[in-house]
């Protein structure tokens, strides 16, 4: 009996507290944005990543078009260039948005027919790593096919978001860019 006289004297009060905490909007704002901060900074840094992606993009496929452009008039051959040489030239027109580091991989390789040419994908199915070992610098001669493939394993940043942009394993993604001409 006791208790229940107690839990009645004590159940008012805390009554009179819990409505005086609701009706408090002090914090609202905070205890908001608390909410909707984490994802939306993490949509945000998503956004900024495939933005970045497709900038990335962009410059490997004006490096490997201008680079090339040596190998197209016969230049590179007569200057006797070889693959370094090819690979600092790719590097000088990316930007400084991409680090010409282990994660460049160039491929140049000559076919009689734009028929006979191939580009096949260099990601193995089964680990989804990337497969450089067939990977040659072959810069052609006159009237040959020539097929330039530059790629780039690119980390992602973001992980949930960009997964559905990861092709190799790891949350990598591969970027890669051809230019073919005879």
């Amino acid at each position: 009996m006791r208790v229940i006289k107690r839990l009645a004297v004590v159940t008012p009060k805390l009554e009179t507290k819990f409505r005086e905490w609701a009706a408090d909007k002090r914090g609202v704002a905070a205890v908001e944005f608390a909410l909707i901060a984490i994802p939306f900074f993490f949509i945000l840094m998503a956004i900024f990543e495939v933005a970045i992606l497709f900038a990335v993009s962009t410059a490997l496929e004006n490096g490997i078009s201008e680079a090339s452009r040596a190998i197209r008039t016969g230049e590179f051959q007569n200057s006797g260039g070889s693959e370094s040489t090819f690979r600092a030239a790719v590097c000088s027109e990316l930007l400084g948005l991409l680090p010409c580091d282990a994660n460049l991989y160039i491929d140049v390789r000559t076919f009689d027919s734009f028929g006979n040419s191939s580009d096949n994908s260099p990601i193995d199915p089964d680990t989804q790593d990337l497969n450089s070992d067939d990977f040659q610098f072959n810069p052609g001669g006159r009237d040959q096919v020539v097929v330039a493939r530059v790629f780039y394993e690119w980390e992602l940043l973001t992980p949930g978001l960009t997964a559905p942009l990861a092709n190799l394993s790891g949350n990598k993604r591969l970027l890669r860019s051809t230019t073919a001409f005879r």
